[in-house]
């Protein structure tokens, strides 16, 4: 893989991550509005929600860039690194709880990103 499908395939990572924390801190935020509706508009105008939704924005410039670089095939596959990336993003900032199985899981999307890489 070159170099700058590496770069890319780092910013695409870290703009996914960041932006499902952003979200979920929009999400889980401290509202003392009593209704639903309430707490919606008090989310639709929270920093995290827009720093999240313009991450996800600019991911979406630069996946179109990775797959500029690599076939659908191997951007997907590497891609899948986004899941392990955003579940320790949860636990360390969230303090979410990792069972044997996600952390089994994890494993294996990492050895088949690992693969995957090497064969890019």
């Amino acid at each position: 893989m070159s170099s700058i499908a590496i770069l890319i395939w780092v910013i695409n990572v870290t703009l996914d991550t960041v932006g499902h924390v952003a979200l979920k801190f929009a999400a889980v935020s401290d509202s003392e509005e009593s209704t639903e509706l309430a707490r919606w508009k008090f989310m639709l105008g929270s920093f995290p929600l827009w720093v999240g939704i313009i991450c996800f924005c600019l991911e979406f410039v630069v996946w179109l860039a990775f797959l500029s670089v690599l076939s659908l095939s191997q951007g997907v596959l590497l891609g899948a690194i986004n899941m392990v990336s955003i579940v320790i993003a949860g636990r360390l900032v969230f303090k979410e709880k990792l069972d044997r199985m996600r952390l089994l899981g994890m494993a294996l999307i990492t050895v088949g990103v690992i693969f995957v890489g090497i064969y890019a």
